[in-house]
């Protein structure tokens, strides 16, 4: 069963269809890499066998029943534990949560069991999604498939390490700062973030509201659109959910795929995202793309965004004062840890000491000092206006383009443990993710090579404006196509079987 960890979402779900496998040995299959690698990468925090297994046999009957089913009904899917889920504990990568089993699952989970996906397994995250390289889990760092000494990206890396390699064929991630698109950069994987209010956030452990966003990770650009168009939709329960009839995202991948003309397309390099301290390999490999652009016939244009430049300095007082509300639920009363005696209070501050991690307590300390009287205008109610001037820059920009590209991050994956005594360089590494979630528009991210430096994969971040996914997938599909053609065959093909390590 080797061959069908290798095939695409697309395909296994061709292969279900037409009865050539089953969903039970898909799902076998994936589990059966589970245990053989992840050993190694830390890439799961939940699995169970039973569950996946009887889920997989329930299509597997449906479909000998011969009732109609979705295009992906049977292919496994890997669950970020960000998300509640009623068949495996869901701990956002906290002490705090510690074997927290939920009554119900998020509208996405919900979504992709109504579609016949089977959850093969909760994927390790930095804690509460805070972090970038998610080695700030509660459960352990996640080793980088490509290299077994290096970083994933966060928050969502054990989703992005998963689909790497091979432990599944797609996983759910969340992105609030780049969490979803930061990991498939680093991994040589797909990510994508819709536009803000497209996918439900009900379940959704929230960290930040007004930021976070549900999306999908995958080895290709149309298994990341199949599992999108699942997703995508108005929710009654989430009061941010749009009210949108969302295109065939699809459609849309397939189209691009299938050598939809760039000709004409106006492409936006913005001036505050060529980043002085980018790498050299990186940079390398962004001008190649952005050559094969122009060889195509698309038109490139630089344009300015001048609030760009204070995006992460907002986004480190929004972020921070809104997972700071968001986080007082977590009180040692209701649920999830407890520990300390003593009156309320006591307990309360014992269970939370001993609950958080490091780079949570930072972050609730600087969004409660941001939102404390006094400092309220001055911090969180300034960085609200320039996250308002950001949006402008954005509108102003695609006036002028029809997408924007940049490096998904300005380098490739940095060694485990290289930054976690300085925040503040890991901060700085998601400056060109950060401005898409201030202004809610989509984003995607796609593999585009390697850096000659070190062999890790690069990744091209492109941007569009709200409500223009599907304008992501055409553009992204047929990006990927040019790097298949050069290449000789599809990147994700060219991944290491599981990685090395150099110590």
């Amino acid at each position: 069963m080797t061959e069908l960890i290798r095939l695409t979402a697309a395909d296994l779900g061709a292969k279900l269809a037409a009865g050539e496998i089953s969903a039970v040995e898909a799902a076998q299959a994936h589990l059966d890499r589970i245990a053989e690698v992840d050993g190694s990468l830390n890439a799961f925090l939940a699995t169970d066998a039973e569950a996946s297994l009887a889920a997989a046999r329930s299509i597997d009957e449906r479909r000998a029943a011969g009732e109609e089913l979705g295009e992906l009904a049977g292919v496994p899917v890997a669950i970020k534990d960000i998300l509640v889920t009623t068949d495996m504990p869901t701990t956002a990568g906290s002490r705090i949560l510690e074997g927290y089993q939920s009554p119900f699952d998020a509208t996405s989970v919900a979504q992709a069991r109504a579609a016949g996906l089977v959850n093969i397994g909760k994927t390790n995250m930095d804690e509460f999604a805070m972090g970038s390289s998610n080695e700030t889990s509660a459960y352990g760092a996640v080793h980088n498939p490509w290299n077994l000494d290096r970083i994933p990206g966060g928050s969502g890396g054990g989703s992005a390490a998963a689909v790497a390699a091979f432990e599944a064929p797609l996983a759910f991630g969340s992105d609030t700062g780049g969490s979803i698109r930061q990991p498939a950069a680093f991994t040589g994987s797909v990510g994508f973030k819709g536009t803000y209010g497209s996918v439900s956030r009900y379940g959704a452990i929230a960290m930040a509201s007004s930021l976070d966003q549900i999306g999908s990770c995958a080895r290709t650009v149309l298994d990341t659109a199949l599992l999108q168009d699942i997703i995508s939709g108005h929710d009654a329960h989430d009061s941010t959910s749009l009210n949108h009839e969302w295109p065939s995202f699809a459609a849309a991948a397939r189209e691009g795929a299938s050598g939809a003309p760039l000709k004409g397309l106006r492409v936006g390099l913005v001036k505050q995202l060529m980043l002085d301290g980018a790498q050299e390999g990186a940079k390398a490999r962004f001008e190649e793309a952005v050559a094969m652009l122009t060889a195509q016939g698309a038109e490139v244009v630089e344009i300015d965004t001048p609030h760009f430049e204070y995006a992460v300095a907002a986004y480190y007082l929004l972020h921070p004062a809104e997972a700071s509300s968001n986080l007082a639920k977590f009180d040692s009363v209701r649920y999830g840890l407890r520990t300390g005696q003593g009156t309320v209070e006591d307990v309360m501050s014992a269970t939370r000491a001993a609950g958080f991690g490091a780079e949570v307590k930072r972050r609730i300390i600087l969004g409660t000092y941001a939102l404390s009287a006094g400092y309220y205008d001055a911090y969180y109610g300034n960085a609200q206006k320039v996250r308002t001037l950001i949006q402008r820059d954005f509108a102003q920009a695609f006036e002028q383009v029809d997408v924007i590209a940049s490096l998904t991050a300005p380098t490739t994956a940095w060694e485990l443990g290289k930054k976690q005594d300085d925040p503040m360089a890991a901060y700085l590494n998601d400056a060109t993710t950060i401005p898409a979630n201030m202004a809610g528009i989509p984003g995607l991210s796609l593999p585009i090579g390697t850096a000659a430096e070190d062999g890790m994969p690069v990744g091209l971040q492109l941007m569009a404006p709200a409500y223009e996914d599907a304008r992501l997938f055409r553009t992204g599909a047929a990006i990927e196509a040019l790097i298949t053609e050069r290449d000789g065959t599809p990147f994700w093909a060219s991944a290491p079987a599981l990685g090395k390590a150099t110590a």
